[in-house]
């Protein structure tokens, strides 16, 4: 997709488009012309959502913590031009009051379902030698924070898994992309008991993944003047870090 717009008369799969981000990003694409591939476990909210966009869309369910749903969703959706990763499972919780069961959950979907959509997502657009990969990460993934077990390991992992794939790829024609968003306004967040800086609606954080986009850099953290303590905090000492923090 050099040079060309990589959204208009495209066909781009959305991973985690039900809800949240996701909806809001299939509303923009959409809008722009692209032609999507709508998936998330349930299907009845993507028909819904199918019908309120413009153009014609598909719809695939699938379930990214099994392995045989993900092959035969990836089977079913053919060849697309890009994928945008933003499935993903939250709930707050400290190192003090782990609960195993939802700890798991956070790391089998966010980080191994990407690795299992990815595997079979990014062959076909290496045999082609073009294609187009954005995935979600997380300002939380930056450095460790505080109520985060599960989360920001998991958004770690998959800001850690673009980070290589972008070196990986280079010079095969598929591009690689990051975005690394702070608080969202979702049903997810409305868990969190304590002051999110910086809260976006989900409408204006998918205008900043679409304008990333269009970029082609490699990472967009967002909102910027928030991001920044995420990126600068990478470089303080613990002890500091765990003053600020903790």
């Amino acid at each position: 997709m050099s040079g060309a717009d990589p959204i208009r008369g495209r066909r781009w799969w959305l991973v985690g488009a039900s809800e949240g981000l996701g909806r809001a990003l299939a509303a923009q694409m959409a809008a722009q012309g692209a032609e999507l591939v709508l998936s998330a476990r349930g299907g009845d909210r993507l028909h819904d959502l199918a019908a309120t966009l413009p153009g014609r869309h598909a719809v695939q369910a699938m379930d990214v913590t099994d392995a045989s749903s993900v092959a035969s969703a990836a089977a079913a959706v053919g060849a697309v031009d890009g994928l945008v990763w933003l499935a993903g499972v939250y709930w707050p919780m400290k190192g003090t009051a782990i609960e195993p069961e939802k700890a798991a959950a956070m790391a089998e979907v966010n980080l191994a379902g990407c690795l299992r959509v990815l595997g079979h997502a990014l062959p076909p657009m290496l045999a082609r030698g073009q294609g187009r990969v954005l995935l979600t990460g997380s300002l939380s993934g930056y450095r460790g924070l505080p109520g985060a077990v599960g989360y920001a390991a998991s958004k770690a992992g998959v800001m850690s898994l673009a980070e290589g794939l972008r070196i990986d790829l280079r010079g095969t024609g598929v591009r690689v992309q990051l975005a690394n968003p702070g608080f969202i306004r979702t049903r997810l967040t409305a868990q969190n008991d304590f002051r999110m800086p910086g809260l976006m609606e989900p409408e204006e954080a998918a205008a900043r993944m679409l304008a990333h986009l269009r970029s082609g850099r490699f990472r967009c953290d967002f909102p910027a003047g928030f991001s920044k303590v995420f990126r600068w905090g990478r470089l303080l000492p613990d002890p500091l870090w765990d003053r600020l923090f903790g």
